[in-house]
């Protein structure tokens, strides 16, 4: 049978006098793998229709909104990320037509970042593929998934984040 290298290196934690830090280690080290497990899944319903996942959320969040449009820095501050990486983003969707970029009607400073109809169809293409795929089973009994997100609200919250 093979060995759980995650274990593994949780016995060689403790073995090598790390005993305190060896429960955190594991926890940390199955959450990357965990994320790579499921990454690889989102990325086979994504790839086909040329997305990301950082895309398909830029997407998702503009779909969402009530005019199909906001702001750059709102959309960043939305999804928690860096006004560069929604910049990027925002610049491969555009060059696949599925949002246009224009500025503010009583503020021209403001860039606004507004989803297309072709980006309509897209992120309901991409919604529908996690849904079947991904979302509506990650991959354990729904009881154990709303505990594992109550968990990870409180690192979050403890990390700073908003978590109501």
């Amino acid at each position: 049978m093979p060995l759980d290298p995650i274990r593994e290196a949780r016995r060689q934690w403790v073995a090598h006098g790390w005993a305190d830090a060896a429960d955190g280690m594991a926890m940390v080290t199955s959450l990357v793998r965990v994320h790579q497990l499921l990454q690889a899944r989102i990325d086979a319903v994504l790839r086909p229709l040329d997305l990301t996942f950082a895309r398909y959320e830029v997407l998702r969040l503009l779909a969402f909104s009530a005019r199909g449009e906001m702001p750059m820095a709102r959309v960043g501050s939305l999804l928690q990320v860096h006004p560069a990486s929604v910049t990027s983003a925002v610049g491969r969707l555009e060059a696949q037509g599925y949002v246009a970029r224009t500025r503010g009607e009583t503020d021209r400073r403001v860039v606004l970042a507004a989803i297309t109809p072709a980006g309509r169809v897209i992120v309901e293409r991409a919604t529908d593929g996690l849904n079947d795929a991904v979302f509506t089973d990650p991959g354990l009994p729904d009881a154990d998934v709303a505990t594992l997100t109550r968990l990870f609200d409180g690192f979050r919250a403890a990390a700073g984040d908003p978590v109501d």
